[in-house]
């Protein structure tokens, strides 16, 4: 798999598996995609970037921080400080991937203005 910011900047590539999308209606990703986000997550080795130059990474919490295309202002990548995982916001994928989402989480942080999406397994702990 592989993707990259709207200009064109930032590109990067997945090697192996990468986890099923996962919605999060959080405040904070509201925020910062101007929507719920949708990603998916692999491993730190597994995420090769070109163009890291431009990355501009955000320390969103105490305990995360969040990388965005200086340039065009793509959201790019969100990660926990202390993970060896990362996750790739889903719609920066380039074609095809054969990911499903199946999960959402924070739901009772969302937006007034939207219904969920029809996702079979919806996160019950979060309700």
């Amino acid at each position: 798999m592989q993707g990259s910011c709207l200009c064109g900047e930032i590109n990067y590539r997945i090697s192996g598996q990468a986890r099923s999308i996962v919605a999060c209606h959080c405040t904070q990703c509201r925020k910062t995609s101007g929507h719920y986000v949708a990603a998916t997550q692999v491993k730190k080795e597994q995420l090769e970037i070109t163009g890291s130059e431009n990355l501009k990474w955000y320390r969103s919490s105490a305990a995360a921080k969040r990388a965005f295309c200086s340039n065009c202002g793509s959201q790019l990548f969100w990660a926990q400080l202390a993970s060896p995982d990362i996750s790739v916001m889903a719609g920066t994928l380039d074609g095809l991937t054969g990911l499903v989402m199946d999960r959402q989480i924070c739901i009772e942080s969302k937006g007034d203005y939207y219904a969920l999406p029809n996702v079979a397994d919806v996160d019950q702990s979060t309700l």
